[in-house]
């Protein structure tokens, strides 16, 4: 759903500490993701195609606490990052990291809002067969 927030990003210095602590505070399965450097977080249970199945639920990864990326990032599912980044732009808020593909999922940008927050946006990629689009971040790397 254009618009809804479909994952979330913590950041971390130390990812096996931090890995620990959201497993044992709130029961969370973490799996890393080596090739991306990033570990999937589940906070829910989920489907069959890894989406969450508890209505109005999300997903969720951790990485390395880096340049911009410092602090908890939410993410905003929107149907064309690039036309998203540009009204961004026209608001006055500002591109932090354009638009990446993440596998064969989608794709990812980050943006500074006009609070000097930064926030995460996806665009799903097309379902296999051409019929719409996948809804959601909060399956990527499921």
């Amino acid at each position: 759903m254009a618009g809804g927030v479909v994952h979330f990003e913590i950041p971390a210095d130390d990812e096996g500490r931090a890995r620990d602590f959201y497993s044992s505070a709130f029961g969370w399965e973490l799996s890393q993701v080596p090739e991306m450097s990033y570990a999937m977080i589940k906070t829910t249970p989920t489907d069959a195609n890894g989406m969450p199945s508890v209505p109005g639920s999300i997903n969720g990864g951790m990485f390395r606490r880096e340049g911009d990326l410092t602090s908890p990032v939410v993410t905003v599912d929107v149907d064309d990052i690039d036309a998203a980044l540009e009204k961004i732009k026209s608001l006055g808020g500002s591109t932090v990291l354009p638009r990446e593909a993440i596998g064969t999922m989608g794709w990812a940008a980050y943006f500074r809002d006009t609070e000097g927050n930064v926030v995460g946006l996806w665009q799903s990629a097309p379902r296999e067969g051409g019929a719409g689009v996948a809804n959601a971040g909060n399956d990527i790397g499921a």
